[in-house]
Protein backbone atom coordinates (compact mmCIF):
# COMPACT_ATOMS: atom_id res chain seq x y z
CA UNK A 1 0.00 0.00 0.00
CA UNK A 2 2.81 2.24 0.78
CA UNK A 3 4.64 1.42 -2.25
CA UNK A 4 1.36 2.67 -4.59
CA UNK A 5 1.49 5.42 -2.46
CA UNK A 6 4.39 6.65 -3.23
CA UNK A 7 4.12 6.00 -6.66
CA UNK A 8 1.18 7.96 -6.67
CA UNK A 9 2.88 10.84 -5.32
CA UNK A 10 5.31 10.41 -7.69
CA UNK A 11 2.93 10.73 -10.54
CA UNK A 12 1.24 13.23 -8.79
CA UNK A 13 4.63 15.90 -8.32
CA UNK A 14 4.78 15.24 -12.26
CA UNK A 15 1.50 15.30 -13.53
CA UNK A 16 2.01 19.06 -11.34
CA UNK A 17 5.55 19.53 -12.93
CA UNK A 18 4.72 18.92 -16.96
CA UNK A 19 1.37 21.02 -16.00
CA UNK A 20 3.60 23.81 -15.19
CA UNK A 21 6.39 23.41 -17.94
CA UNK A 22 4.23 23.35 -20.81
CA UNK A 23 2.10 26.46 -19.27
CA UNK A 24 5.73 28.02 -18.78
CA UNK A 25 6.52 26.74 -22.60
CA UNK A 26 3.93 27.15 -24.41
CA UNK A 27 2.04 30.19 -22.78
CA UNK A 28 4.17 32.66 -20.66
CA UNK A 29 7.20 32.55 -23.53
CA UNK A 30 5.27 33.09 -26.20
CA UNK A 31 3.37 35.90 -24.59
CA UNK A 32 6.32 37.34 -23.47
CA UNK A 33 8.06 36.79 -26.63
CA UNK A 34 4.77 38.68 -28.88
CA UNK A 35 4.75 41.98 -26.35
CA UNK A 36 8.96 42.09 -26.70
CA UNK A 37 8.69 41.93 -30.72
CA UNK A 38 5.11 43.02 -30.24
CA UNK A 39 3.08 45.02 -33.06
CA UNK A 40 4.18 48.37 -33.90
CA UNK A 41 2.10 51.01 -32.48
CA UNK A 42 -0.01 52.76 -34.81
CA UNK A 43 -0.05 56.67 -34.34
CA UNK A 44 -1.90 58.39 -36.86
CA UNK A 45 0.13 61.98 -38.31
CA UNK A 46 -2.86 63.61 -39.97
CA UNK A 47 -6.79 63.48 -39.48
CA UNK A 48 -8.24 62.76 -42.64
CA UNK A 49 -9.83 65.39 -44.43
CA UNK A 50 -13.76 63.76 -43.90
CA UNK A 51 -13.59 63.59 -39.73
CA UNK A 52 -11.80 67.08 -39.09
CA UNK A 53 -15.50 68.45 -38.78
CA UNK A 54 -15.54 65.34 -35.80
CA UNK A 55 -12.02 65.77 -34.47
CA UNK A 56 -10.49 68.23 -32.97
CA UNK A 57 -6.79 66.89 -32.65
CA UNK A 58 -5.23 63.78 -33.30
CA UNK A 59 -5.30 62.11 -30.14
CA UNK A 60 -9.24 62.22 -30.09
CA UNK A 61 -8.98 60.90 -34.02
CA UNK A 62 -6.30 57.93 -32.32
CA UNK A 63 -8.78 57.34 -29.59
CA UNK A 64 -11.67 56.99 -32.18
CA UNK A 65 -9.72 54.65 -34.54
CA UNK A 66 -9.38 52.06 -31.23
CA UNK A 67 -13.13 52.91 -30.25
CA UNK A 68 -14.19 51.82 -33.65
CA UNK A 69 -11.86 48.56 -33.86
CA UNK A 70 -13.29 47.77 -30.73
CA UNK A 71 -16.97 48.34 -31.69
CA UNK A 72 -16.16 46.65 -35.28
CA UNK A 73 -15.38 43.49 -32.68
CA UNK A 74 -18.24 44.03 -30.38
CA UNK A 75 -20.77 44.04 -33.24
CA UNK A 76 -19.18 41.04 -34.18
CA UNK A 77 -18.71 42.90 -38.31
CA UNK A 78 -15.53 40.35 -38.46
CA UNK A 79 -18.36 37.51 -38.45
CA UNK A 80 -19.37 37.92 -41.70
CA UNK A 81 -16.71 40.94 -43.10
CA UNK A 82 -13.27 39.32 -43.51
CA UNK A 83 -10.19 41.40 -43.35
CA UNK A 84 -7.23 38.92 -45.65
CA UNK A 85 -7.31 38.87 -49.39
CA UNK A 86 -6.43 35.25 -50.02
CA UNK A 87 -4.54 33.64 -52.68
CA UNK A 88 -6.93 32.45 -53.98
CA UNK A 89 -10.17 32.64 -56.35
CA UNK A 90 -8.60 35.88 -58.00
CA UNK A 91 -9.82 37.41 -54.83
CA UNK A 92 -6.86 39.96 -55.85
CA UNK A 93 -8.68 41.13 -58.88
CA UNK A 94 -11.61 41.68 -56.68
CA UNK A 95 -10.39 42.95 -53.46
CA UNK A 96 -6.89 44.13 -54.31
CA UNK A 97 -3.22 42.68 -53.42
CA UNK A 98 -3.10 39.27 -51.68
CA UNK A 99 -3.08 40.34 -48.26
CA UNK A 100 0.54 39.97 -46.25
CA UNK A 101 1.76 39.67 -42.61
CA UNK A 102 3.32 42.96 -42.50
CA UNK A 103 0.35 45.19 -43.19
CA UNK A 104 -1.21 43.90 -39.50
CA UNK A 105 2.13 44.91 -37.76
CA UNK A 106 0.96 47.99 -36.16
CA UNK A 107 -1.39 47.66 -32.80
CA UNK A 108 -4.70 48.68 -34.76
CA UNK A 109 -4.96 45.45 -36.49
CA UNK A 110 -4.79 43.78 -33.13
CA UNK A 111 -6.08 41.12 -32.70
CA UNK A 112 -5.61 40.16 -36.43
CA UNK A 113 -9.57 40.19 -37.92
CA UNK A 114 -9.42 37.64 -40.38
CA UNK A 115 -12.52 36.50 -40.35
CA UNK A 116 -14.72 33.02 -39.93
CA UNK A 117 -16.20 33.82 -43.54
CA UNK A 118 -17.12 36.20 -45.99
CA UNK A 119 -20.92 36.80 -46.49
CA UNK A 120 -20.46 40.34 -46.77
CA UNK A 121 -17.59 41.95 -48.97
CA UNK A 122 -13.58 41.91 -47.50
CA UNK A 123 -12.80 45.18 -45.68
CA UNK A 124 -9.22 45.12 -45.87
CA UNK A 125 -8.91 47.76 -48.27
CA UNK A 126 -12.12 49.79 -47.67
CA UNK A 127 -10.90 52.69 -47.01
CA UNK A 128 -11.76 55.73 -49.54
CA UNK A 129 -14.17 53.30 -51.80
CA UNK A 130 -16.84 54.82 -50.42
CA UNK A 131 -17.40 58.08 -48.42
CA UNK A 132 -18.71 58.67 -44.81
CA UNK A 133 -22.21 58.94 -45.47
CA UNK A 134 -22.29 55.78 -47.72
CA UNK A 135 -21.12 54.51 -44.23
CA UNK A 136 -23.61 55.91 -42.02
CA UNK A 137 -26.47 54.93 -43.80
CA UNK A 138 -25.24 51.64 -44.55
CA UNK A 139 -24.73 50.99 -41.20
CA UNK A 140 -28.15 53.15 -40.02
CA UNK A 141 -30.30 50.57 -42.81
CA UNK A 142 -28.13 48.61 -45.15
CA UNK A 143 -30.74 47.67 -47.76
CA UNK A 144 -30.93 51.53 -48.61
CA UNK A 145 -27.79 51.58 -50.44
CA UNK A 146 -27.42 47.62 -51.04
CA UNK A 147 -31.08 46.05 -51.58
CA UNK A 148 -30.35 42.49 -51.19
CA UNK A 149 -27.86 42.72 -48.14
CA UNK A 150 -28.34 40.71 -45.16
CA UNK A 151 -26.16 42.99 -42.93
CA UNK A 152 -28.77 43.41 -39.88
CA UNK A 153 -29.83 47.78 -39.21
CA UNK A 154 -27.18 49.19 -36.01
CA UNK A 155 -29.38 52.19 -35.42
CA UNK A 156 -28.69 52.09 -32.23
CA UNK A 157 -25.38 54.25 -33.03
CA UNK A 158 -27.54 57.17 -34.10
CA UNK A 159 -29.91 59.38 -32.49
CA UNK A 160 -33.35 60.26 -33.00
CA UNK A 161 -32.75 62.58 -35.83
CA UNK A 162 -30.69 59.94 -37.81
CA UNK A 163 -27.71 61.78 -37.11
CA UNK A 164 -24.51 59.55 -36.00
CA UNK A 165 -23.51 58.97 -32.55
CA UNK A 166 -19.67 59.41 -31.47
CA UNK A 167 -19.55 55.84 -31.40
CA UNK A 168 -21.12 55.44 -35.31
CA UNK A 169 -18.24 57.92 -36.17
CA UNK A 170 -15.49 56.02 -34.54
CA UNK A 171 -16.66 53.07 -36.73
CA UNK A 172 -16.75 54.69 -39.36
CA UNK A 173 -13.32 56.56 -39.30
CA UNK A 174 -12.16 52.23 -38.48
CA UNK A 175 -13.46 51.31 -41.47
CA UNK A 176 -12.29 54.21 -43.26
CA UNK A 177 -8.76 53.67 -42.02
CA UNK A 178 -8.48 50.10 -43.16
CA UNK A 179 -6.19 49.30 -45.99
CA UNK A 180 -5.38 53.37 -45.99
CA UNK A 181 -2.10 52.86 -44.31
CA UNK A 182 -1.23 50.98 -47.29
CA UNK A 183 0.68 52.45 -50.51
CA UNK A 184 -0.71 52.50 -53.79
CA UNK A 185 1.41 49.78 -55.39
CA UNK A 186 0.77 47.35 -51.89
CA UNK A 187 4.28 46.54 -51.97
CA UNK A 188 6.01 48.17 -49.00
CA UNK A 189 4.24 49.75 -45.72
CA UNK A 190 4.86 52.89 -44.16
CA UNK A 191 2.81 52.42 -40.90
CA UNK A 192 2.78 56.11 -39.67
CA UNK A 193 1.80 57.28 -43.30
CA UNK A 194 -0.88 59.80 -43.55
CA UNK A 195 -4.62 57.54 -42.88
CA UNK A 196 -6.03 60.26 -45.49
CA UNK A 197 -8.17 57.67 -46.89
CA UNK A 198 -9.73 59.28 -49.98
CA UNK A 199 -5.83 59.38 -51.28
CA UNK A 200 -5.29 55.73 -50.24
CA UNK A 201 -8.07 54.36 -52.43
CA UNK A 202 -6.22 51.08 -54.25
Amino acid sequence: MKFLEKFNFIFLVAGLGLLVTAFITLGLIPAMMTKSLGAIDYHPTSIPDEFKSYYENLEDYEKALYQGRDIYIKEACWHCHSQYVRPVGNEALRYGPVSVASEYDNSLNLPQLFGTRRVGPDLSREGGKRPNDWHFVHLYNPKDVVPLSIMPSYSWYFNKDKSPKPSAVALVAYLQWLGSQLPQNGDTIDLNASTNSTAAKL
